[in-house]
């Protein structure tokens, strides 16, 4: 065991597991509507009309979301319109383009 690598809590087991060996098995994939593999950086569609909260806008079917980010949660993923700042999108509202 090497005195500087790191360790983290694995909540899920209850133990302390090298970060290197939890970070391999947390990959998690993020799949759009159609199931298309999605990555930071991907453009999006909208595949129907979503009604912002707080931003009394909607946005349409069709528009492009460029430059996503992947969040935490593999059903929601970050992203920012012209418009719009902070916005998340459930992955089953969206299409990679």
């Amino acid at each position: 065991m090497a005195a500087e690598e790191e360790w983290v809590y694995d909540e899920a087991s209850g133990e302390w597991k090298p970060a290197s060996e939890v970070a391999a098995t947390s990959a998690v994939e993020v799949r759009d509507a159609a199931g298309n593999l999605l990555a930071d950086g991907d453009s999006v569609v909208l595949t129907k009309d979503l009604k912002v909260k707080g931003a009394g806008q909607t946005l349409k079917q069709g528009t492009v979301i460029r430059s996503i980010r992947l969040t935490d949660n593999p059903e929601e993923i970050d992203c920012r319109h012209d418009t719009i700042k902070g916005l998340v999108l459930r992955t089953e509202f969206v299409k990679k383009r």
